[in-house]
Order: structure tokens, then C-alpha cells, then sequence
């Protein structure tokens, strides 16, 4: 027949938060280990796809780790991923130089009247 096994914590509904893996102790006991919620990486805000560089932790656990490891050291670093922020620039930069060329014509345009 086989070992029964006892929960070791008071929840005995079988939800995300209480997983467990039954294990074989040194003594030949069976006892359960509670297995924690896989962590999710955090995601681009723009295009969604997980940011390179930072790990993927439950959300206490950025708490604990430095600054460094949570963050890129660029603009919008353990926000948006490389390419948003390369399309971003590009977008500011092209919407300036419209201005200018805008202003331009204006100015064009007053000179020939």
C-alpha cells in the first residue's frame, strides 16, 4: 500500500498558490513540497515582447535586487524594449524636422508675396 502524505500548510484546496511535489526524503519518508508561482518577465509597454536584461521574478522579489539589475542603462531602460525606443526617437525626430520644414515654406511663401 502506499505512504499517505499530509499537507504542511492549512490550505487544502488545490489552487495556483498551493502546488505541491511530492518528495522522497533521506529517511525514505514521503513529505509534500509547496512549489512557488512561476515568475513572469516584465513586458515592453509598447510591442509587448519580454525586456531583455532584467529577470523574470515574482513582484516581492524585485524588492530585494539592486537597481542595476531591474533597469538597461538607456532611455526608457526596463520599460520599453531597443526597438521601441529607437522608433520613438525616430518619430520625435522626424516630427521636428516637419516642423522646420513647415516654418520653412511659411517663410517661403511670405518672402514671395
Amino acid at each position: 500500500m502506499a505512504q499517505r502524505v499530509t499537507l504542511r500548510k492549512r490550505t487544502p484546496y488545490n489552487t495556483t498558490s498551493n502546488r505541491r511535489r511530492i518528495v522522497k526524503t533521506p529517511g525514505g519518508k514521503l513529505v509534500y513540497h509547496h512549489i512557488k508561482k512561476l515568475a513572469s518577465a516584465p513586458k515592453c509597454g509598447d510591442c509587448g515582447i519580454a525586456l531583455p536584461g532584467i529577470p523574470a521574478l515574482r513582484p516581492r522579489q524585485y524588492a530585494t535586487i539592486s537597481k542595476t539589475k531591474k533597469t538597461v542603462r538607456r532611455a526608457y531602460g526596463g520599460s520599453r524594449c531597443g526597438d521601441c525606443v529607437k522608433s520613438r526617437i525616430l518619430r520625435a525626430f522626424l516630427l521636428e524636422e516637419a516642423k522646420i520644414v513647415k516654418k520653412v515654406i511659411k517663410s517661403q511663401e511670405k518672402a514671395r508675396k
